[in-house]
């Protein structure tokens, strides 16, 4: 089966609905970092995991230098630390490696999650991007990925948006592996109710939190009381 069967095969969008569906806990909100680093952005960090529940933070500054990466990850792994959130690390797991990392999200470029794995140990947090590809999603995690990323659902500043799934990808993927899914892609608290429903295991989420109007701990907390109401 190659990527091209994922577009002959096309998902049935009620295939979850066929089956009964349980055990897994309630959706949990993944925060990634802007594309670039501002002074200020520790306290910015901070109070948006003050706003409310977050399982994950990925520091992704794609164009900064590996210094500048490292130091980031120095002045904002202890803020993670002290809230009890996982600090990812993009694309890049030598620097997670040389940083300390809780762990690396990888894209389909960024190596294979069984080198991850061997470089950042059995604790490490691998996730990989699966795009829209089921079977993407099914070779990560037979590499021994511990989530896998599907989107972009919605449009997104973040990234240029080659691929666009359907939100019965999630319920597929949940109904039938154990591996957590995440929902990344333009994710609003107006367009996530759809990706919860569908069976996200979390919500990766960007722009919504760091451009809200009335700043990221408002975004969070809107994020929560959503979360909280669908769980």
């Amino acid at each position: 089966m190659d990527d091209e069967d994922d577009d002959v095969l096309r998902l049935d969008p009620e295939f979850a609905a066929r089956f009964e569906r349980g055990g897994r806990g309630p959706c949990q909100l993944y925060l990634i970092s802007p594309a670039a680093w501002a002074p200020g952005f520790d306290e910015r960090l901070k109070a948006a995991l003050d706003g409310g529940a977050v399982a994950a933070f990925q520091l992704r500054l794609k164009h900064a230098s590996d210094d500048e990466v490292l130091r980031a990850a120095e002045q904002l792994m202890p803020i993670c630390a002290n809230a009890d959130v996982a600090f990812i690390l993009n694309d890049r797991m030598d620097l997670a490696k040389a940083c300390g990392a809780d762990g690396v999200h990888l894209g389909q470029g960024d190596g294979d999650p069984r080198e991850a794995r061997r470089l950042l140990g059995p604790s490490a947090q691998i996730g990989v991007t699966c795009h829209d590809s089921r079977h993407l999603a099914m070779e990560a995690g037979e590499a021994g990925a511990d989530y896998v990323a599907f989107g972009a659902f919605f449009p997104t500043s973040t990234k240029d948006v080659f691929h666009r799934p359907e939100p019965s990808i999630l319920g597929w993927w949940t109904t039938l592996f154990e591996l957590p899914c995440v929902a990344i892609g333009g994710i609003t608290p107006e367009t996530a109710p759809d990706l919860i429903e569908a069976g996200a295991d979390f919500l990766a989420v960007c722009n919504s939190v760091w451009g809200h109007d009335a700043g990221p701990a408002a975004a969070v907390r809107a994020f929560e009381s959503l979360l909280g109401s669908t769980a």
